[in-house]
């Protein structure tokens, strides 16, 4: 019930937000160098100061949250009513509030319009009475206001509209704060859409309106961390399903689009991770370091909402995770990129519903001729762009691309004026992951309205208006509606017809257009430092998935189990970190674990140490594990080890969860004991699992060592035997030199005893 309450609540917020400054001003409070926030800001602006280059003190936050009527028509009220709080954000007591509505002329063609809805106009052309808020406002204090004034008239604080228009207004907020003078301290700007005089004839429907077709996305950033089972990196998701959460109120809102006039120009872009996460929580899941997840409920709730809804409707599916295709064709991604493509099969499952076939809308609506190229090689023949994609061409209609040597494609091409108002300055557009409007203050779509009513109600040009909220849009359920509303209204009025995205599309484009990938959109990409990550895990894996086989029919299949690692590798080029690149690397550490982890599974047992070798040639024993379900070949390879040289050992297939004792030929050069890496690699060259650490004990000679020490005896007989020949040789010369008797030498002489 208080969920209940919480969103009928919601329901009739309006805007938004500013900070401004307070430099010393006039005594009569005139214009000062203050920018006013626009009305699509979400968050409080920063003031500048008259100075360029230098930012002024904030003071004071105007919060507007409710005007009536969004859309002046005839049957409605002569007068403006606007009521929201003003807050001293301050550091000064501030006196005398008071505050005044302003109004510009009227913007009379396209041009004015896009400048104002890119930068607050002049909106000072008429500039009634102040009306007194608060006498004085502490610090951290807040004051309600209600401000009513009248549409014409001579009423001192009267708007004197006069005539039917697209009006910029301006909401000014005079005071004083302590030790200054009077001054603007808070300032928003937004466009009032006039389409008639109240009490006046309403206009005549034009003979051809504008054609209307409405995209309504739905779609998250990456939540997954493992698949089996179910864990999520929080549960967020849980409170964007549940009543008055973001996708929640979206869902709703899809349904109320259906329901009426506009039904036909209705068309749901979905992202199929999305629909993959959402199916996976509806059976059970797990939060990452928090245990059970809280939103099984309210996922299956929201899954068969969304089946009722879409049977029979216009559905394309975005591509997969909402990967950025930009960013994967310039990392050479192309595997991925088929991924993201194929999500299409996600969609039909899931939802049990045909999308519209080869169509994608790629994130922010803008591509690159190098990824057009690549993604109509994938099998797409049209796109959803937005103008800025194909700058320069005339026109909101469809356009055709030609793309070498695949021929013309069409674009279906977002108008940018309305889209562009919904998504607000860039600084400020919403952040991914937030998942309930109450968390940021509520978006505006006022000037989306003055767009749209520009389009239908001025221009009567009979041109197609497609209409694109941002991707991940976080607009209060109210704001929503009241968009809605309003586009119905003009649909019943005459001024819009709704305009399906299949006829879009049978329609053969009148211009042929080039691709203009805007600077901006660059900056935004997932960043190369992550790609580069990404495409290294991407080989690793396909490589690691060659390696692999099915032994049988009932085991398990090499590509179901390498399937999610590369969702995982998607949804770390997901759109939803354009501009977050510590999103980015968050998701790919998720699949880098997970590869890891793969790897992991097949692992050398590092046997008791050390080994003792009985002889030269003795084999090492190796025990090899393979955890993984399914069949996978590996190599071994010892690393360089002074005393060793390994044999050439070839290549081991293991079965699925078995294990294998492997001996490794080894030829031992020197006894001793020594350490030996090994390493187990795929084919390609993947590792597999950590490096095992061997002793190795040898007491025994290698054949080389043998060989030296025989050919060292050889040599040491041969000098033994040289040396003894040539003793003989001295002795027997010697020898010969000595006389005999018949040399003539004379005997000595014989003693005589006698």
């Amino acid at each position: 019930m208080k969920r209940l309450l919480a969103a009928l609540a919601a329901a009739g917020i309006l805007i938004v937000t500013t900070g401004s400054a307070a430099p010393a001003a006039p005594a009569d409070g005139g214009r000062l160098p203050v920018r006013p926030a626009p009305a699509t800001q979400v968050w409080a602006t920063r003031a500048l100061s008259s100075q360029p280059g230098q930012q002024s003190e904030v003071w004071l936050r105007l919060d507007v949250e409710e005007m009536t009527p969004r859309v002046i028509t005839a049957d409605g009220p002569d007068s403006i009513t606007i009521s929201g709080k003003v807050v001293n954000v301050g550091d000064r007591v501030i006196e005398d509030i008071e505050l005044r509505l302003e109004r510009g002329d009227p913007l009379t063609n396209e041009d004015d319009v896009r400048k104002a809805l890119r930068e607050p106009t002049d909106a000072e052309v008429v500039q009634p009475n102040f009306t007194p808020v608060t006498d004085r406002l502490e610090r951290n204090e807040s004051k309600p206001f209600r401000l009513t004034v009248p549409l014409r008239g001579t009423d001192p604080t009267s708007l004197r509209i006069t005539e039917p228009g697209i009006y910029p207004i301006l909401a000014n907020i005079n005071g004083v704060p302590d030790f200054g003078g009077r001054a603007r301290l808070a300032a928003l700007s937004t466009l009032l859409p006039v389409l008639a005089m109240p009490g006046g004839q309403g206009p005549t429907p034009p003979a051809n309106p504008a054609k209307i077709t409405l995209l309504w996305p739905l779609a998250d950033r990456p939540r997954i961390v493992t698949t089996s089972p179910t864990v999520l990196t929080d549960d967020e998701l849980a409170n964007s399903l549940a009543m008055g959460g973001r996708l929640w109120g979206l869902l709703q809102a899809y349904g109320v689009a259906l329901n009426g006039p506009l039904a036909s120009g209705v068309c749901l872009a979905v992202d199929p991770d999305l629909l993959r996460t959402v199916a996976a929580m509806s059976e059970g899941y797990e939060v990452r370091g928090q245990g059970v997840g809280k939103g099984e409920g309210e996922a299956e709730l929201w899954l068969a909402q969304l089946r009722l809804l879409v049977a029979g409707r216009c559905v394309i599916a975005l591509p997969d995770a909402d990967a950025d295709l930009v960013a994967l064709s310039r990392a050479k991604l192309t595997g991925l990129g088929e991924l993201a493509i194929d999500g299409a099969e996600v969609v039909r499952e899931i939802l049990q519903v045909q999308p519209t076939q080869g169509l994608t809308w790629p994130e922010d609506g803008v591509l690159d001729q190098q990824a057009l190229s690549d993604v109509t090689g994938q099998g797409i023949t049209s796109f959803v762009l937005d103008q800025s994609a194909v700058a320069g061409t005339p026109g909101t209609g469809p356009v055709r691309l030609d793309v070498a040597e695949r021929g013309p494609v069409t674009a279906v091409r977002i108008d940018g004026m309305v889209s562009d108002a919904l998504r607000g300055a860039a600084a400020a557009r919403p952040v991914a992951g937030v998942t309930t409007p109450s968390e940021t203050r509520p978006v505006s779509v006022q000037n989306a309205l003055a767009a749209l009513t520009f389009r239908a109600g001025f221009q009567n040009t009979g041109q197609n208006v497609v209409i694109a909220p941002p991707r991940r849009w976080n607009a209060p359920t109210g704001e929503v509606d009241t968009l809605l509303q309003t586009t119905k209204s003009l649909v019943a009025g005459g001024f819009a017809t709704p305009m399906g995205l299949g006829s879009l599309l049978a329609t053969p484009p009148q211009q042929t257009a080039a691709l203009s990938y805007p600077v901006e959109a660059g900056a935004r990409e997932v960043p190369p430092a992550v790609t580069a990550s990404v495409a290294e895990s991407w080989r690793q894996l396909q490589q690691l998935s060659e390696s692999m086989s099915q032994e049988d029919a009932l085991s398990a299949n090499p590509g179901d189990l390498v399937a999610p690692l590369r969702l995982d590798l998607l949804r770390a080029v997901s759109g939803a970190w354009r501009s977050d690149e510590d999103g980015a690397r968050a998701a790919l550490a998720i699949g880098r674990e997970r590869l890891d982890g793969l790897q992991g599974q097949v692992t050398v047992t590092e046997p008791n140490s050390p080994i003792l070798l009985g002889s030269g040639d003795s084999p090492i024993p190796l025990s090899i594990k393979n955890r993984l379900d399914v069949r996978i070949t590996v190599r071994i390879v010892i690393e360089d080890t002074p005393g060793i040289v390994a044999k050439e050992l070839p290549d081991q297939v293991l079965p699925a969860r078995g294990d294998r004792l492997v001996r490794v030929p080894v030829e031992v050069l020197r006894s001793g004991r020594f350490p030996v890496h090994i390493r187990l690699v795929t084919p390609s060259g993947v590792e597999l699992g950590e490096r095992a650490r061997l002793e190795v004990s040898s007491s025994v000679y290698g054949t080389i060592t043998v060989v030296i020490t025989c050919l060292a005896g050889a040599a040491l007989v041969l000098l033994s035997a040289r040396r003894i020949y040539r003793r003989v040789r001295a002795a027997r010369a010697a020898a010969a030199q000595v006389p005999n008797d018949a040399s003539g030498v004379t005997p000595p002489e014989r003693s005589s005893t006698s």
